[in-house]
Parts: C-alpha cells; structure tokens; sequence
C-alpha cells in the first residue's frame, strides 16, 4: 500500500489530552491506515526561515513542519492568500487586492514548499495537497522531477470565470492546477465552475467528458467529494461532555432559557453581522420571545492582523452592545459573544444542549459546523438546523431550515419557526440529515479522494501544458 503524503498550509500535531476536530480528523484517519505523513506550517514565524523541516512522529504519523519568516507571512499568507484569494474565490470583489509582490511571495513559498518536500518523498508515494495556498506546488514538485500522483482538495468554493477574470494571473493558476491528477471540490458548483474556466482558456475540446479534462497531453480527474464529519465520534463527546464543568456552568447561566447557538471564526464569509442583525430583528418583530432564548455565538479571533476583520469585530461590538442595550434584562443577556476558543468536546456538549443551531454563512466551501451540530443532536429531542443556502452543506442537508442570510426578515422568521417547532418535525428533520452524514462521512471523503488519487498510478505523461 502507497504511503499517503498529506500537504496543507498548517498542520496540527495532536497534543495529549485534546481531540482533534474538523480536517484533522479525516486526514489523521487516511494517514494512520497508510503511515503517512503530514507536512506544513507550524504556525510560528522566525526571524529567518530554516533550511530544512523539523520532523516529529506520533501514532505511525510523521509530522514535517516548516516556519515562515515575517516577509513570507506577510505577502504569502496574509497578502495573496488572505488578501487576494480568500475574498475572491468567496465573491467578496469588494474586498479584493492584488499585487505582483504578493504573487511573487505565493510562487516562491509555492516552491519552497516543493524544495523542502522532494527530499522527504519515497518513489512509490501519494500526494494529497489541501487549498488555496499550493495551487502550485504539483507544478513545483513536477518541475522538481517528482513524478508521483498527486491530489489537490479545494476545501473553499470555486468561482465562475466571470469572477475570476479579476484574477490577473487566473491562468496561471489554473495551468498549474492542472498539473494535479485529480482535482476534488465540494460541490457540483464548483466542479463546473472549474471546468468552465478551463475551457475559456483553453477551448470546449479541454472537456473531454463529463468528468475529465486534458490538456497538452494530461487527463485530470475532476470531482466532487463533499468533507463530512464522523458522526458517531461526535456523538460520544456531546454526551460525555454534558458533565463537563464548562457544559454544566453554560446551562446554568441559561436561568431554563431556550438556547440558540453559533460557532464560527471570525472572518466577513460568515455572515456574522447579518446574523446579529437578524437576532436583533427577531426580538423586535417577535416580542413574546424576549427572555426566553438566548443567543451564544462563540467567534474565536481570525486574522486579526488584517484590517477587514477589525471592522467585522468592531459591527459585532457594537451591534452586540445595541441588542443587549434594547433588550437585556436584569437578569438576560439577549447575546453572549465570546472571542474565544473552547475544546471540540466541549463545542459538541454546547451544540447538543441548544434548541437552535445557527450556520448563516454569506458563502462557504461546505461548512462542518452545520454537520457538527447536527451529528451531536439528541435524536430524541433534536434541535433544528438553521443554514444558509450559499453553504455547501445545503446541498447535502436539504431538511435544515434554509435561509438567505442577507434576508434579515426572513431570517427572523426562521428562528421564530425553529423556536416553535413541534418535536415530531424536529424528530423528522434531524433523522434525515443523519442520514446523509453517515452517507457522507468523514472515511467516505477520504477513502473516495484516496481511492481515486490511487487509481492514476502510472497513467499520465510528463508535465506539459501552455495557455491557448
């Protein structure tokens, strides 16, 4: 069996006693039952970047970290990842910046990536590269002389030429994306979003069927392999955690209180403001309601060093002091807003524990908060799933309430559904999104991109491929 090499931006070493959540989960899986390893950022940021990675083993896993110096966290990360293509690839125009410094940083860290990852690679390797960050590593490690399969999983959406034309470099990235030989994507959007691209650079003829593309002589493999989460996983650590001290002092604080709840980072693709402007407008236009839910919305910091996510923080603030000042009680507090992080079980204990989940993303890849919060329902008495449609996880989860999350009405109105909806609909909503996440598990999503990286072994031609 072929060693699995999974690459992403950062890793994450499991520490003692802390459970792995999200990515990690299915990745550490795939590489345990291949001794694979792992290669990345480390998260920290020197004065002077180091020659070579810093290796660790865990649990038949290899652990390979490398360090940014400050330029490379600046322009790679912050400047043409976080600056250039997050708020583009999420159709966030507005927020779009673009220079040839950055990209320069992105081709150089792209590279760098390559030349500290050949050395580690064995002949008979798989590669797996996770996001936006290496669009150009397979192109990189190729240029190097690996001639290995390689995968890559775009985790965020895909977006419509017209879209990516902004891009002044959109072919090269999608050149150098086709050096990949199976490119994986959340939904059917996307996957057809991509293909659109490819034949506006390089003709209809690229579309070879309704699954590949070929280019200068190469096959690439498209196809959608939607991350899930693993359910019965999360179901045991919703349950343990009801004990747990932190789940004991959040339900006392609730004074029977109906609870509804929100996890996301703090970043402007949420649709944060829009959904504390929806609550505010639920307490307004339902007053019958006011002290008895209260809203938890847990938004660890993200990004903070960039300015747009300042200005997010700060319409929080204020919009969180304004509802709270209108309606607050003695003894209420119509919001609790936490920057802050809490353990993945404990996250599970509070999802379990709430009548609403709210998941209200203005656009995102595929969201496994809307997963997560309903694997770890009681299916006895389940709360309800409030999504946005311009979330992957909507076109797996079609029993959720759905909602536009620029609708402040209707958001309010949905939450004033949720709120008053009868257990027996509760009960049939759930057990038909429990359905689709054990479909759609966690192992499903990397057994089928596995497999399906694996089934190219010795196929394809030298790398060779010019924009028509």
């Amino acid at each position: 069996m072929s060693r699995l090499v999974a690459v992403s931006n950062r890793i994450s070493v499991p520490k003692r006693g802390a459970a792995p959540g999200g990515l990690a989960v299915g990745l550490l899986a795939a590489m345990q039952a291949r001794r694979g390893m792992w290669f990345g950022w480390d998260g920290e940021t020197a004065a002077a970047a180091a020659d070579e990675p810093s290796i660790a083993r865990k649990d038949g896993v290899t652990y390979a970290s490398i360090d940014f110096d400050e330029a490379e966290y600046k322009d790679f990360y912050l400047g043409f990842c976080n600056g250039t293509l997050w708020p583009l690839f999420h159709y966030f125009i507005d927020g779009f910046r673009y220079n040839d410094e950055h990209y320069d940083a992105y081709q150089r860290m792209n590279a760098r990536y390559a030349r500290q990852l050949l050395p580690l690679l064995e002949p008979d390797d798989l590669i797996w590269v996770h996001d936006y960050h290496l669009f150009q590593l397979a192109q990189k490690l190729r240029e190097g002389g690996a001639n290995t399969p390689m995968g890559l999983f775009l985790h965020i959406p895909f977006p419509h030429i017209e879209v990516l034309r902004v891009l002044p470099v959109y072919g090269e990235i999608l050149q150098a994306m086709l050096a990949y030989d199976v490119l994986g994507f959340q939904t059917e959007p996307d996957v057809q979003n991509f293909r659109g691209a490819v034949a506006s650079v390089w003709g209809p003829q690229a579309l070879t069927n309704e699954r590949t593309v070929s280019v200068g002589g190469r096959r690439v493999i498209t196809g959608v392999f939607p991350i899930g989460v693993d359910v019965d996983a999360i179901q045991r650590e919703a349950i343990d955690s009801q004990n747990s001290d932190a789940c004991k002092r959040m339900l006392a604080g609730l004074l029977g209180r109906k609870l509804m709840i929100g996890v996301d980072r703090l970043d402007y693709s949420k649709g944060l403001v829009e959904r504390f402007k929806a609550y505010e407008r639920f307490l307004e236009t339902h007053p019958e309601n006011q002290n008895r839910v209260t809203f938890l919305q847990i938004a660890p910091l993200s990004r903070s060093d960039v300015r747009a996510y300042a200005e997010i923080r700060r319409d929080l603030e204020q919009t969180t002091g304004r509802t709270n000042g209108r309606f607050a009680d003695t003894d209420w507090t119509p919001i609790r807003y936490l920057n802050r992080n809490f353990p993945h079980d404990v996250l599970m204990g509070f999802m379990r524990s709430a009548l609403i989940g709210i998941v209200t993303p203005v656009r995102d890849g595929m969201n496994l908060v809307a997963k997560e919060f309903a694997a770890a329902q009681d299916p006895a008495d389940p709360g309800v799933l409030i999504l946005s449609t311009m979330a992957g996880a909507a076109r797996e989860l079609a029993s959720a309430v759905m909602v536009n999350p620029y609708d402040s009405r209707g958001m309010a109105h949905a939450i004033q559904l949720a709120f008053n909806m009868p257990l027996a609909e509760r009960r049939e909503r759930h057990q038909a999104m429990l359905e689709v996440l054990h479909k759609n598990s966690i192992n499903a999503w990397h057994t089928s991109f596995v497999d399906t990286l694996e089934s190219v072994v010795g196929r394809q031609p030298a790398l060779k491929l010019r924009a028509g």
